[in-house]
């Protein structure tokens, strides 16, 4: 069968059992029989969410009738809760074979062998799960797949207006009572004020075309104009200028003019769907085939997608965005968002953002690096908020925590405006430290650096009174590119930051993609374990012509200043000979083009991978500076994923193991007067410092806002008690250190 007739049918058919009397029970009843009946299913059914998330069956035709209203699947349980929970397609031939399948006696499914599930949502909530099922073996077609996710469309419409069964409390969330959210903290910070919704996702309400060639004129309309307005981005005064989020917004330019895209949306109105709901279901089928692709790539443009079918939503009903208007923001806006690419949070004006909540953001992702470099206090993973928020609600973002307050009480705003005050109070202490040297209360000058990877970071160095760029993420202008960025747009961007830096140095990483950071350009292959895989130098040796391409850009860049280049994953002191030949051979080159050189190259390592430790001696003959990537390292040396709940908060760096292996790292430096500097998350805590500085270490790379509280620590630090202290620990092998080391600070009276 086709979808379109299909779905026309069963179109006709629901509004034919919503104009007949009866109760909600009694339609639901009919609509799972017609569903079944048009399908040619042995069986339809509905489970319905309740509010512990569980799922109820509400209707069938052709499983036992006794089971309805008695089987209830818990949350996550059995393909139909799969469904539910991960808000996806399920699709099996054979579902008994499924390792989720839950078995339930009572229903009868035994002899059903086939099963397709698609939720029934509602502006991205799951209110269900709508279930076709037949005897033979065999994977539903796409055309099967679209027709049922329309229906389940409709279906949420009427559960949700009351029209049948399920609907009212069970289904829509209170939004007037306090709510608190326990997310994750995506950039620190606390920040009080009102909920504006980022883009706000327009209700289809109305699903069938009166008139379908009005509405296909409607659509093609809106597409002329949503190509239009994304043009006209790019001459934003804001955003006309060259960076990364040019990068972002030309992805979203390019889904907008994609045919395919097009041509199903024209396909769906000429079936008989109004332009919105066209949108919607277009939408709803591509992201169910996106999900299935386990591959950050296609999880980024199932982003772009949503982005664009939600934009192309507000044209369609007449609205504009708060991004376009950014002037009409509150004072005290804190934005909220399903989800959030860094482009589109650089549109809203900086100056009335106070906080940002994102459902499915992370610490790791680019919104959350531009919101570090913007000062924004932001949390991610705070599921459902979106559903639970009204625009103009009192919201507080703790992005200490990761907790967000919903409405909260006079006594909790109360409680924050405190906090606030004495963060205020204290940032105000630190930028009076701006200009003041890092000098232990001993003599010891300690040089603090900042962490970027944005040209947005670049202003965080004179407002920090940081030393320098103590690492300079490259990757971010390759993942945030269409294609391999140019040798000349390279060169430009680096330049950009080397004009930024203001004479100050800056050490500029190589390329560190593989891992959890794919470029969707380059083929990779899949990996088991790509945190341990090809990825870093291992990549730019294999693909000599990506690294050679960097490194040309970089010197380009350079002329006339001093370059620093860090290599990231070194595993062996003899990698560095070919990265250095690689140098030296471009360097030649650019010689020979009459091109202005850098005045000086230094090339250093990063230690990021334990076995370098048994080799020190050779590799600090081969290298300029070291440098300490903690975060790897720690993880390498524990055996434990950092991004894992679970496991990355179970080893503590501050025990004796890490810290003497940092030490022998100052011992080596010192021995061969080679400069040694610590650039991962340990650098930026303050007892963590207080640790690196008193095992020796002189030179510390951090985000910006952890200068003013580490610069506090150090000047109120005796350096050589300190290391007395650590090393005494050291030789005992004392375990809670952390303790010990906090308790020494009290005493002392250095903030920690």
């Amino acid at each position: 069968m086709t979808s379109e007739p299909a779905l026309r049918v069963i179109m006709r058919r629901l509004r034919e059992i919503m104009s007949e009397p009866g109760d909600g029970q009694q339609r639901l009843d009919k609509i799972v029989k017609q569903i079944a009946g048009v399908m040619v299913a042995e069986v339809c059914s509905i489970y319905l969410k309740r509010q512990d998330g569980s799922l109820e069956l509400f209707a069938t035709e052709g499983l036992n009738r006794d089971a309805v209203h008695a089987v209830r699947m818990k949350r996550g349980e059995g393909l139909v809760g799969r469904c539910a929970e991960l808000n996806i397609t399920v699709n099996e031939p054979e579902a008994s074979n499924h390792p989720a399948f839950s078995y339930r006696p009572e229903t009868g499914e035994e002899i059903y062998h086939s099963l397709l599930a698609v939720p029934i949502q509602r502006s991205g909530q799951v209110l269900g799960v709508l279930v076709v099922q037949n005897r033979t073996q065999k994977e539903y077609s796409d055309e099967d797949v679209e027709v049922l996710q329309a229906t389940a469309m409709v279906v949420a419409e009427h559960l949700v207006s009351g029209a049948v069964a399920g609907s009212g409390a069970s289904i829509e969330i209170e939004k007037s009572l306090s709510a608190v959210i326990q997310g994750e903290k995506m950039a620190d910070g606390i920040a009080l004020g009102h909920v504006v919704l980022h883009e706000p996702r327009i209700v289809v309400t109305h699903l069938m075309a009166e008139d379908p060639a009005a509405e296909l004129v409607r659509l093609e309309a809106a597409i002329v104009t949503l190509r239009a307005s994304l043009d006209e981005m790019f001459e934003h005064e804001h955003l006309s200028g060259a960076g990364e989020h040019r990068d972002v917004l030309e992805a979203y330019r390019m889904f907008a003019h994609d045919k395919g895209w097009e041509r199903r949306l024209r396909e769906a109105v000429e079936g008989g769907l109004t332009a919105e709901a066209a949108v919607e279901r277009v939408q709803n089928s591509t992201r169910a085939r996106m999900l299935r692709q386990n591959d950050a790539y296609w999880r980024e443009r199932q982003r772009d997608l949503d982005d664009l079918s939600d934009r192309l939503l507000r044209i369609l009903a007449g609205r504009i965005t708060s991004a376009d208007a950014p002037s009409a923001l509150p004072p005290d806006t804190i934005l909220v968002a399903r989800t959030m690419g860094p482009a589109e949070l650089l549109d809203y004006d900086r100056r009335r953002l106070r906080g940002l909540i994102v459902e499915d953001g992370s610490g790791q992702s680019h919104v959350a690096v531009v919101a570090k470099a913007l000062g924004i206090a932001a949390v991610g993973q705070a599921r459902g908020v979106v559903e639970r928020v009204t625009a103009g609600d009192a919201a507080i973002v703790d992005a200490t925590t990761g907790e967000v307050h919903l409405r909260p009480s006079s006594d909790v705003i109360a409680a924050y405006s405190d906090k606030v005050r004495f963060l205020a109070r204290r940032q105000r202490q630190y930028k009076a430290l701006r200009d003041v040297p890092a000098v232990t209360a001993d003599g010891v000058r300690v040089n603090l650096h900042i962490n970027a990877g944005l040209l947005v970071d670049l202003p965080h160095l004179k407002e920090s009174g940081a030393d320098g760029v103590g690492l300079f993420r490259t990757e971010l202008l390759f993942m945030l590119s269409n294609t391999l960025p140019k040798v000349e747009r390279q060169a430009d961007s680096y330049s950009a930051v080397l004009a930024r830096a203001d004479g100050k140095p800056v050490v500029f990483r190589t390329l560190d993609i593989g891992g959890d950071k794919v470029l969707h350009y380059l083929r990779q292959p899949k990996e088991e374990n790509p945190a341990m895989g090809w990825r870093a130098v291992r990549m730019g040796l294999d693909r000599p012509a990506l690294l050679r391409t960097q490194v040309r850009a970089l010197l380009r860049a350079a002329g006339g200043q001093e370059l620093r280049l860090m290599i990231p994953m070194i595993s062996t002191a003899a990698e560095m000979d070919p990265v250095r030949e690689l140098i030296e051979k471009e360097h030649q080159i650019l010689l020979a083009k009459g091109r202005e050189p850098p005045k000086t190259i230094r090339v250093g390592a990063m230690v990021e991978v334990p076995c370098l430790l048994f080799e020190l001696d050779a590799l600090m003959k081969k290298v300029d500076f070291i440098s300490v990537g903690s975060n790897d390292l720690m993880q390498f040396m524990f055996a434990a994923d950092r991004t894992n709940a679970r496991v990355g908060s179970r080893y503590d760096p501050l025990s004796p193991a890490p810290l003497r292996a940092l030490k022998s790292l100052v011992k080596a430096s010192e021995k061969y007067k080679v400069p040694v500097t610590l650039c991962g998350e340990m650098a930026g805590r303050p007892i963590e410092a207080l640790v690196l500085i008193a095992l020796g270490f002189r030179s510390l790379s951090m985000a910006p806002a952890s200068i003013g509280p580490v610069k506090t620590m150090i000047l109120s630090l005796d350096a050589n008690r300190a290391s007395k202290l650590v090393e005494d620990l050291l030789k005992k092998g004392t375990t809670g250190m952390r303790e010990r080391i906090s308790a020494f600070a009290s005493a002392e009276g250095i903030e920690i």
